[in-house]
């Protein structure tokens, strides 16, 4: 090894600079939903909640009422 050469570590602006550009680059790869793929996923999200609201609503009403016949 020759002398006065150290392998030393890049200073904190050039980490922070290349981390930044590794992440441009890893978004640069992203392939973004378009606008009737992002509407179909929403109305698929919102109708299944409403459904599964729904089935959670009947399944505490039917709870209620067992709770009420037991009690008196």
């Amino acid at each position: 090894m020759a002398k006065g050469k150290k392998n030393k570590k890049p200073g904190i602006f050039k980490r922070i600079a290349g981390w930044f550009s590794g992440l441009k680059t890893e978004f640069s790869k992203i392939i973004w939903p378009d606008r009737e793929k992002i509407y179909k996923d929403t109305v698929t999200v919102v109708t299944a909640t409403i459904c599964l609201g729904v089935v959670i609503a009947l399944f505490d009403m039917l709870l209620q009422y067992g709770m009420k016949l037991l009690v008196g």
